[in-house]
């Protein structure tokens, strides 16, 4: 048996009727970028996040990078986020013209807040919570220590759905930005994103800096950026908007098959979900001894593990600006060598899942 790490292939066959309708339509009234395609997508996707405002750009990266910049976030100014997670968090600050600071992340591989604390600075104007794996940061504490004078932008690429208290990802910060890359829990059918907020005037910025810094044609009022989703892409992300609750659904019980299967195996660490959380496993993540021996075993027999990261931020070649702080965030840094993805999708069966557990199990006892 072959078990991929992701199968786009389920979700597409249950949407493919609107989606191919909805791509005519595009066809027919030409209007490719930003066309009613994109706004009718905004207002829905704002309406489910529980946010006033969502504005379709062209992909995660800009999405941080614009919620930082309306923010009012720019050079001389610190912004802390978590070691552990994809390299376009840090890259969106950089990009931004701030500084990045490290922290550490806790038990659940979320920042954490403790590591937050220790970190704030006279110059800390930022606290970038990364909602990772399919799982909420605890931004109600962020806020409480980092008091009124912090912005909290979310990065909730990996989080669409997911539920805090309550409360939808992409509404629990100041502003937060999210990615639509094909493989995430709303995946478009190429590279798209959405920044998400309840500010009106840092929604007005946003409109203005994804369109070369201007709302109407040839009216540049600022140095802005071509970060603007295509109609098409909003048909997708429509069709498959309508369905991400069902999926995400799916995904939950597909986590708890495998927790079950899992269970018993000493050697692995299986995910867990931090109280008040609603975990929608974008990705499910376990720890095993000799990590990477473990995954290319597995991929050997046909089952898509990969790793999610297999390097903490400041191990980066790209930021090695940052290599004095190695040793200082443990829990990143151990976690690192031990994390594993193991494929996760809506549609995924049982006989796919038990296949991926006996070879996990398998793999492991020879380690053992």
């Amino acid at each position: 048996m072959s078990v991929p790490l992701v199968d786009l292939g389920v979700q597409h066959r249950q949407i493919a009727d609107v989606v191919s309708a909805g791509i005519s339509a595009v066809m027919t009234h030409q209007g490719f970028i930003l066309g009613p395609e994109v706004k009718q997508f905004e207002r829905d996707f704002a309406g489910y996040c529980g946010v006033q405002h969502a504005l379709g750009v062209g992909n995660g990266t800009d999405a941080l990078e614009l919620a930082l910049r309306a923010a009012g976030i720019g050079r001389g100014d610190e912004v802390i986020l978590p070691a552990n997670t994809y390299v376009a968090t840090a890259e969106a600050v950089m990009r931004a013209g701030a500084e990045v600071v490290l922290v550490d992340n806790d038990e659940n591989y979320l920042i954490d807040p403790g590591s937050v604390a220790e970190h704030l600075t006279s110059k800390t104007r930022a606290i970038m919570a990364v909602h990772l794996y399919g799982q909420t940061a605890e931004v109600e504490v962020l806020r409480q220590i980092a008091g009124p004078g912090v912005i909290i932008v979310e990065d909730a690429a990996q989080s669409q759905g997911a539920l805090r208290q309550g409360a939808r990802a992409g509404s629990l910060g100041h502003i937060a930005g999210t990615s639509f890359y094909p493989g995430k829990n709303l995946g478009a059918y190429g590279d798209a994103g959405a920044v998400m907020t309840n500010n009106s005037e840092y929604a007005g910025h946003i409109a203005q800096l994804r369109n070369h810094g201007g709302i109407r044609r040839y009216e540049h009022v600022e140095i802005g950026v071509n970060s603007r989703m295509d109609s098409i892409q909003a048909v997708v992300l429509s069709a498959k908007l309508a369905l991400l609750d069902d999926w995400n659904s799916e995904r939950r019980a597909a986590a708890a098959f495998y927790d079950e299967l899992l269970a018993g195996t000493p050697q692995i660490v299986t995910p867990t979900t931090a109280p008040g959380n609603e975990h929608v496993f974008h990705l499910y993540v376990v720890r095993a001894p000799e990590r990477d021996r473990v995954v290319a075993e597995l991929v050997a027999r046909g089952v898509g593990a990969s790793v999610h990261y297999p390097a903490p931020i400041h191990r980066l070649p790209a930021f090695r600006h940052l290599a004095g702080i190695d040793g200082s965030l443990p829990r990143a840094e151990e976690y690192s060598d031990q994390i594993l993805s193991l494929p996760m999708f809506p549609g995924i069966t049982h006989a796919q899942q038990e296949y991926v557990a006996d070879s996990v199990r398998s793999v492991v006892r020879e380690s053992a």
